[in-house]
């Protein structure tokens, strides 16, 4: 009878839990709401400098069509560079694919096989800079060099340096046509950058891509195939690459070996300002859409103000140099805590 009276008293002190909390929590990266409050003051600089013609139906659609090829190949660079790498080869696969699906025996088989060619020539190229650098275990930045320089010589020597204009109407008709008023390379960038975010954010995929940028032995050990993975992480840049080409080609309506001029380090840029270690394994796709953006948008400021490009190419690199600042501070506050 005692035990019983001291089990009642002991269960009557004890205190009841606390209803646990529902309800959805946001959590907003500071990083990114850092980059979108850049990108609204420079459309607030636009607007201001330019009140005529800068928040236009016209301009805005220019500035979103000249960022979804640089924004396409960004994609590819933001997978390449979380898993650890880095491709200096980009511009050059864009021009080799501009000029390989513009030459008249390519035009002659029709529009379908002008895209196919593209796109196989990017993820070939893709591949082949993922396959040395894994299996052949050269240096990301060694290897990438070498397909930068062959990939535009081989342009060059397919073109003969000359402009490769396009006269299929079928692929201009619809590259450069609209669809619900908005052009089609605008939602080409659109769906690009929606299948990235899902492959790098809900997929396994994604998620060994992370884990091989984090730790590459750690990954190998626990199952991963490294080699294959990082293989194939430069064959979705190479894919972006032959993607930009079919935007470059149709708004310029020409293959050149000139084309994807400097496309690696806008691209490198983009994703760095978006918050990417370039050590690799973490990364944000919607970081490095601001990024895009912020340099699209700064170039078109410059444009309608007819300031000279040395000044934007100064600017670009101040912005670049306060992004890699931030972005150590960040990383050495986070080894700090830890």
């Amino acid at each position: 009878m005692t035990d019983q009276a001291e089990s009642v008293r002991t269960e009557s002190a004890v205190e009841p839990l606390p209803p646990k909390k529902t309800g959805f929590k946001f959590t907003a990266d500071p990083r990114l709401l850092g980059l979108t409050g850049v990108l609204v003051i420079l459309c607030i600089v636009g607007q201001v400098t330019r009140p005529d013609q800068f928040f236009t139906d016209g301009n805005i659609s220019t500035i979103l069509r000249l960022a979804a090829a640089i924004g396409v190949v960004s994609v590819g660079m933001t997978f390449v560079i979380i898993a650890g790498g880095i491709d200096l080869s980009v511009g050059s696969i864009v021009a080799l694919s501009s000029v390989w699906l513009t030459t008249l025996a390519t035009q002659s088989y029709g529009p379908w096989v002008m895209i196919l060619c593209g796109l196989l020539v990017g993820l070939g190229c893709g591949l082949i800079n993922g396959i040395l650098v894994s299996y052949g275990k050269i240096v990301p930045f060694i290897a990438t060099l070498a397909m930068y320089v062959s990939a535009r010589g081989l342009a060059e020597r397919i073109s003969g340096r000359r402009t490769q204009v396009v006269s299929e109407a079928g692929f201009l008709d619809f590259f450069r046509g609209d669809l619900l008023g908005i052009p089609v390379l605008i939602w080409m960038f659109a769906l690009v950058f929606a299948i990235g975010w899902v492959v790098l954010n809900r997929t396994t995929f994604g998620r060994r891509t992370f884990a091989v940028g984090g730790n590459a032995e750690a990954s190998r050990l626990a199952g991963i195939n490294v080699k294959r993975h990082t293989a194939l992480v430069y064959g979705v840049a190479g894919l972006c690459c032959g993607i930009a080409a079919l935007m470059v080609v149709a708004r310029t309506t020409a293959g050149a070996s000139t084309n994807g001029m400097l496309y690696e380090l806008d691209a490198i840029a983009a994703v760095v300002i978006g918050g990417t270690l370039l050590t690799g394994g973490r990364g944000s796709l919607i970081g490095t859409l601001i990024g895009v953006l912020i340099f699209t948008v700064l170039s078109n400021i410059f444009t309608l103000n007819n300031l000279d490009t040395d000044i934007q190419n100064i600017a670009k690199g101040v912005i670049i140099v306060l992004a890699a600042l931030l972005q150590f501070r960040s990383v050495k506050k986070t080894k700090t805590s830890t």
